[in-house]
């Protein structure tokens, strides 16, 4: 058994493991690998905080790397819909690499996918959290753009869900 095992506070031998990382300057990076649900919804929500607060830090883009997930349950849904409201209060979104099934189908179903950018691969939503971070930071003293307002990409919230703190009837 590893040390890092050893020190879980969640229990060793969960299938979820979690890594936060800076890929890239301006971007915080949280991996995920296995399978999300009520036991492990915790260990999510752990990495999240702790992306969102390096996040917070200096204005990077999160990203979370949901790749290597085989299941989600709504316990994790709720984790993630709280790390994108958390971060659409302060003024940025949550982008996802989601590209299998298990992980986009409980989104769509949900209408959850509408609070996210959702990618296919890691690459490309670095790149737009990068992008998007020191965008963020240029445009915080723009009166055109209002605080905590989404990207002009971003699909309109869905009949039935409700929009991010912040946000009325985009």
């Amino acid at each position: 058994m590893s040390d890092a095992a050893a020190s879980d506070p969640f229990g060793t031998g969960l299938p979820l493991d979690t890594q936060v990382s800076r890929p890239r300057p301006g971007t915080v990076l949280l991996a995920v690998d296995g399978e999300i649900d009520t036991l492990t919804a915790a260990r999510l929500q752990a990495g999240l905080d702790e992306a969102v607060d390096a996040s917070r830090a200096d204005g990077s883009g999160v990203v979370v790397d949901l790749s290597g997930v085989t299941f989600l349950a709504s316990s994790g849904l709720a984790v993630l819909i709280g790390g994108a409201r958390r971060l659409a209060d302060l003024g940025s979104r949550l982008r996802l690499v989601a590209a299998s099934r298990a992980v986009t189908r409980p989104l769509q179903v949900t209408g959850a996918d509408a609070l996210f950018d959702i990618h296919d691969d890691v690459t490309s939503a670095v790149v737009e959290a990068e992008g998007t971070g020191a965008s963020q930071q240029a445009s915080a003293g723009d009166e055109r753009t209002a605080p905590g307002s989404p990207p002009s990409h971003t699909a309109a919230t869905p009949p039935g869900v409700a929009p991010p703190p912040g946000e009325v009837g985009r």
